[in-house]
């Protein structure tokens, strides 16, 4: 059991971090690697619950820097996405969509990497499509990031409004998964156990999250976010790629 909670802390520390210094990238983390030791019944609400607690301390420290032009154009985008992504996780291949965006995850940002001048949106109006494939990753498989970080990268945006925009924007999404999950059953006391046993190091990773964040700047934020989004891309091509081959394997067998 020890071993366990220290597991439980350790990954929770970790997601946490990342997600308070960047904006955005805990999804891959939390909940794969809290499903190895915990029923992912478990681990998903677990996870929603420390989202909200992050985007709940950034929004109140730092409201100032949201840029609420974008988020409530993603937030309301993402509405309509979302229905869409439950269609298409009832109607297309899982891993073969992921196989997709994975790729388009990794040219995108690779080429942002490689080109010598930057891509830069001047104006909020493609807000709308970002948050509609937001919506679109998030219903279908809780990955709301990628579009998000995109967009915020391509606006150019300092590292400390891309980190108070994203939670302004994840704030109300994850009350309304957390929503969701209440209303299913799925927010047990065993989870709000586990939450108040991770309150402590959460905390801790928020405030040294938000330190580091302060201290990246202009193109070094923008290639760390691009950097980030590559490793996103890699994990979900892994991922899909390993689940492909197992099911082939137990279809052989």
């Amino acid at each position: 059991m020890n071993g366990t909670i220290f597991a439980l802390l350790a990954v929770i520390f970790v997601a946490t971090l990342i997600r308070s210094a960047f904006g955005f990238g805990e999804a891959l983390i939390a909940v794969p690697l809290l499903a190895l030791f915990l029923p992912v019944e478990t681990a998903a609400p677990l996870a929603v619950l420390l989202s909200i607690t992050v985007a709940v301390v950034v929004v109140a420290r730092d409201w100032r820097k949201i840029h609420f032009a974008s988020a409530w154009r993603l937030i309301v985008a993402t509405l309509f996405g979302t229905p869409a992504g439950l269609l298409l996780l009832l109607f297309a291949a899982e891993n073969v969509v992921k196989i997709v965006l994975a790729l388009v995850i990794i040219s995108f940002s690779s080429y942002c990497l490689l080109r010598r001048t930057s891509v830069e949106l001047k104006d909020d109006r493609m807000a709308w499509f970002f948050g509609f494939a937001a919506g679109v990753l998030g219903g279908a498989y809780g990955m709301n990031g990628p579009p998000l970080a995109i967009y915020g990268a391509l606006r150019r945006w300092t590292a400390e409004r891309f980190r108070a925009t994203l939670q302004g924007y994840f704030l109300p999404a994850s009350l309304s998964v957390l929503l969701g999950y209440a209303l299913a059953g799925f927010w047990t006391p065993l989870v709000t156990h586990y939450y108040w046993l991770s309150l402590l190091p959460a905390l801790v990773a928020i405030f040294l999250g938000g330190w580091l964040n302060r201290r990246l700047r202009g193109d070094r934020f923008v290639f760390f976010v691009h950097a980030g989004l590559i490793v996103v891309g890699i994990t979900l091509l892994i991922q899909a790629i390993w689940n492909l081959a197992f099911t082939a394997s137990i279809g052989d067998s």
